[in-house]
């Protein structure tokens, strides 16, 4: 784990934006801190680029984005933050863990840190780290 002034505190969270699988735990350990707040609406987010969670303070990488929220009606009313569903959605590998979540875009800010993060799918989304960001290959996310 890599410690940053900003990074001192570490906080239980529930992952309550993730999309239930096999492989992702019920709670995660975050990396905790007061990400900036943006001026307007939320930066259009990339695949490959950094993210903060506003509310869970998790670090992450995008992996995809959904141009509106493609969850089902039983996942979204389960979400605690039920973020407006018509905004873009993004698919996060969540750094030093095997979650994966689901966040819209309200939620996230660019994470500043241009700090690699450890999962263990990022090869197979991604082909390399490079000037602060991973650079996405073709490998489809999973519907």
């Amino acid at each position: 784990m890599i410690w940053l002034p900003q990074h001192r505190h570490l906080r239980r969270a529930a992952a309550t934006d993730s999309i239930p699988t096999e492989t992702i735990p019920t709670t995660m350990i975050a990396i905790h801190h007061q990400p900036p707040e943006p001026a307007g609406e939320p930066a259009d987010l990339q695949p490959g680029q950094l993210v903060c969670h506003r509310r869970y303070g998790y670090r992450g990488v995008i992996v995809e984005r959904d141009a509106e929220c493609q969850a089902d009606e039983a996942w979204y009313f389960n979400n605690q933050t039920q973020p407006a569903r018509n905004q873009p959605w993004y698919h996060i590998l969540v750094h030093e863990s095997n979650a994966c979540t689901y966040a819209a875009a309200e939620n996230l800010v660019s994470d500043s840190s241009q700090l690699p993060i450890a999962h263990p799918l990022l090869p197979r989304f991604f082909s390399a780290w490079q000037a602060g960001r991973y650079l996405r290959n073709n490998e489809p996310w999973p519907r």
